[in-house]
């Protein structure tokens, strides 16, 4: 009995952040950024319309207003490029590689290579998309967790946090909005096709 005991709570424990909804990982602030998503996209838009503008704009229009959909099927290697609308000037960089694998119920997303690196979990929304909660690196830094609940020294964040949404725009072509992101833009979106 005691080792089934044992067992059990070892079961629950390796469950348990895979049932935890992302609202109870997220920080207050994270939250409150998410629920800005449509506010965020259109500040982004209006700044990609007053330009500058480095790279296509047209393509980068064509995420950002694509209708998003609920994701499925969406493990496996992608290729992905960041659009950042705002700030300096809005950009479209190249493509890179990013990775979804299901990791014993529980989704993890990696941007594998470029210079801006991304690692999170993904989280089922009720609207049929995905929570990424992530946090940002450069060049080879070691992959950092989300800060969660625990940021640190009073802050709201860190500056490496990064909590988006995924939604398919297409067959084998989705979308993570990133909104009121910390650093550099007002808007960033990450493009993934296969």
């Amino acid at each position: 009995m005691r080792k089934f005991a044992i067992a059990l709570l070892a079961l629950f424990a390796v469950t348990a952040p895979a049932a935890a909804g992302w609202q109870d990982r997220a920080t207050p602030f994270d939250r409150d950024r998410l629920s800005h998503l449509d506010q965020s996209r259109d500040k982004g838009l209006a700044a990609l319309a007053r330009g500058p503008v480095s790279g296509d704009a047209a393509a980068i229009r064509a995420v950002v207003e694509a209708k998003g959909g609920p994701a499925a099927n969406i493990t496996g290697t992608w290729r992905c490029r960041t659009m950042k609308l705002g700030g300096v000037t809005s950009i479209i960089y190249t493509w890179f590689n990013c990775r979804i694998e299901d990791r014993g119920g529980v989704l993890s997303f990696r941007k594998i290579n470029g210079s801006q690196r991304i690692t999170g979990t993904l989280y089922p929304h009720q609207a049929g998309g995905y929570v990424l909660l992530g946090a940002w690196t450069v060049n080879n830094e070691p992959a950092q967790p989300y800060s969660g609940n625990t940021p640190g020294a009073g802050s709201q964040t860190t500056a490496n946090d990064a909590v988006g949404y995924l939604t398919a725009i297409g067959p084998n072509h989705l979308r993570i909005e990133f909104p009121e992101p910390v650093q550099e833009s007002d808007f960033d979106v990450m493009e993934l096709r296969r």
